[in-house]
């Protein structure tokens, strides 16, 4: 019996789950499963609140910004390999109060994202069915097919289930693309008269649009801190960097293609999420080519959320990487748990889209900007001063007031957001079974 010993998992050996078992390209499509989803079909929509130029310019910035994030995680894990989650950096910079309270938001964020994609899949089935059932039905099913396909054991085993996902996200979003572009006008457009799209080069939002604006494209890249647990799954995670370039770049490229044309074609009268842009046809085309997307990326977040409370239960115990009847009952007692408290925030909570604005704007941003500054002053303060050592100080108190600014600022913008839905519609009712679809 071959055995390997890891810092996070103890002994790993052909009786347990391999943990350590995704490769360099494996790595590069499971973080851009865990990044596109639907959250870029709000990038158009952002593009008309903000303007098209400043809009990619907020774009680029964020980019920018989270890639060094990224790419800190990725060195932050070669220097500690007994990190495997945002909870044990919070526990080396902060001790107990960084373990809990970076755990809990990281646990918190991933279970209202599942929360997020159950809802989608219902959209989706709504629409592919002309709301053929009753809308929470729908997500009663997407919470049973999260739940089943979350409790995989392992990242290497889910990552040929993301390259399924990731494929049919970006040729969903193709299809969609190439439609606006040849259509005679959007689908939310006027049905008289000549249409002549109204996209603005630059826009005049209001201080709560424009931030909830930024906190979209924030949202956009949230997944950073879910490239720990990729990282630490992964074969060699020296390799991390170069899956990293790679998931960024092919990333923010689909954003800027896809926003750019879909906002130049539609111009205010995008649909969001855009896939219902096109027209009642091709957003039935659009939705169910990306049904095989949304599920993954709710059954990513869901054994990511899973994960982290099976990490913190059995860490330390010969029950983590063996499959003792501890260690399965543990398991799915996580993945259903994280499934069914996920089902009942997309069921129960009204003006659902907004509260999950909020928790991005609240939890993404916190967990994807102040902590990987943290990170580098955390491993190089007590490093000989240089010029070089001063700019990525500055560098890194960039990254934490920005990171600050934008989770409060997007915040607001999301409490504002909420109280507007409610002054106009009074909230939607819980376990509704109105049609969901209609709106996209």
């Amino acid at each position: 019996m071959v055995a390997t010993q890891d810092a996070v998992f103890g002994e790993l050996t052909e009786e347990g789950p391999n943990y350590r078992a995704v490769g360099w390209k494996g790595a590069v499509v499971l973080m851009l499963k865990t990044q596109i989803g639907l959250g870029v079909l709000s990038i158009p929509e952002v593009f008309d609140v903000l303007g098209l130029i400043p809009g990619v310019i907020c774009l680029v910035a964020i980019a920018i910004c989270t890639s060094w994030s990224g790419y800190i995680v990725g060195v932050f894990k070669v220097r500690h390999p007994d990190v495997y989650g945002l909870d044990d950096v919070g526990r080396k910079i902060l001790g107990r109060f960084g373990y809990e309270s970076f755990g809990i938001a990281f646990a918190l964020f991933c279970i209202f994202v599942a929360g997020s994609g159950i809802l989608g899949i219902a959209t989706d089935l709504n629409a592919l069915s002309s709301h053929g059932a009753c809308t929470a039905i729908f997500v009663a099913v997407a919470a049973v097919v999260g739940f089943s396909l979350g409790s995989i054991q392992t990242l290497g085993r889910i990552s040929w289930l993301a390259w399924v996902g990731t494929i049919s996200i970006l040729v969903s979003i193709l299809i969609l693309t190439v439609s606006v572009g040849v259509q005679d006008r959007p689908s939310a457009a006027p049905l008289e008269g000549e249409f002549k799209s109204n996209y603005k080069l630059f826009g005049s939002p209001d201080a709560a649009g424009a931030f909830a604006a930024l906190s979209s494209i924030v949202f956009a890249y949230a997944g950073v801190p879910a490239y720990f647990n990729i990282v630490s799954e992964m074969r060699d995670p020296r390799d991390f960097t170069k899956s990293l370039i790679y998931c960024q770049t092919i990333m923010s490229a689909v954003y800027i293609a896809i926003g750019v044309v879909v906002y130049y074609y539609c111009g205010s009268y995008v649909a969001s999420p855009a896939l219902g842009s096109a027209g009642p046809l091709m957003k039935k085309v659009c939705y169910g080519i990306a049904l095989p997307g949304l599920i993954v990326s709710t059954t990513m977040y869901i054994h990511f959320a899973a994960k982290y409370f099976f990490i913190r239960f059995l860490r330390g115990t010969s029950h983590l990487a063996r499959n003792t009847k501890i260690h399965w009952m543990t398991w799915f007692g996580c993945t259903g748990s994280v499934a069914g408290i996920a089902y009942i925030i997309a069921s129960a909570i009204p003006v659902f889209g907004g509260l999950v604005s909020l928790v991005g704007a609240l939890l993404g941003t916190l967990i994807c900007f102040q902590p990987m500054g943290g990170m580098w002053l955390y491993d190089h303060w007590n490093k000989p001063r240089s010029a070089k050592w001063m700019l990525m100080v500055f560098w890194c108190f960039f990254i934490i007031i920005s990171g600050t600014f934008l989770m409060v600022s997007g915040t607001y913008g999301s409490v504002v957001g909420i109280i507007d839905s409610y002054n106009k519609s009074g909230g939607s009712a819980a376990w509704s079974c109105a049609d969901n679809s209609n709106s996209s």
